[in-house]
């Protein structure tokens, strides 16, 4: 058996459920980094003292690491390609 072969063969049921773990799991990641970079980018009246103990420029490179990430967690989230190589 061929590799293109076997990258062909459809998912039996055990993988389909790792997929749509996986998956789920990717949205909610994604989700919760892109909130919490929003939270450090733009922080709460509560939250701003202990924000501004640490240095503005690195909580910001920060917080764009965190909205990226996520960002890219949705992405794999939606393109679904685990078994593939």
């Amino acid at each position: 058996m061929a590799l293109e072969e076997f990258e062909n063969e459809p998912l039996n049921e055990r993988e389909k459920a790792i997929v749509r773990m996986r998956s789920v799991t990717n949205y909610v990641m994604g989700i919760f980094l892109i909130m919490a970079g929003c939270f450090f980018m733009f922080p709460l009246r509560v939250t701003q003292p202990y924000i501004d103990q640490y240095d503005p420029v690195m909580i910001k490179i920060f917080a764009l690491l965190c909205m990226l990430y996520g960002s890219f967690r949705i992405y794999r989230g939606y393109k679904k390609n685990y078994f593939k190589n």
